[in-house]
């Protein structure tokens, strides 16, 4: 199973799921989107899989910084601007495994995932 795991490297979710990952000899990629970006394809793709309201991080910072009027009337045409425009309003992490995405990081979710 081709796993990459998205993210921001310094992220405290980010480094308790790639130590999920290490300690269970998980082989993975790692693609830190706020240093390489994301593309739209792959975030669209993603929206079509987990939906934006399930990918859009609203209780980061990023997002809580944003003046009201952006805030406000969010669609997933908007959301996805938002997360091109700022990947750090992407919840983290994001586990593509080619034929599953898993969004956020849970040990238990994971146990499942690679049992």
């Amino acid at each position: 199973m081709a796993a990459t795991l998205y993210g921001i490297k310094n992220c405290d979710t980010m480094k308790k799921a790639r130590a999920w990952l290490d300690a269970k000899g998980v082989s993975y990629a790692f693609h830190d989107y706020k240093a390489e970006g994301i593309d739209r394809a792959r975030l669209e793709g993603w929206v079509r899989n987990a939906g934006w309201e399930t990918l859009l991080n609203r209780a980061g910072t990023t997002f809580r910084k944003l003046p009201d009027a952006e805030k406000a009337g969010i669609d997933e045409r908007k959301a996805i601007a938002l997360m091109l425009d700022q990947p750090s309003m992407i919840k983290r992490p994001v586990l593509d495994l080619g034929n599953r995405l898993v969004v956020g990081f849970k040990p238990e979710q994971y146990e499942t995932v690679f049992r």
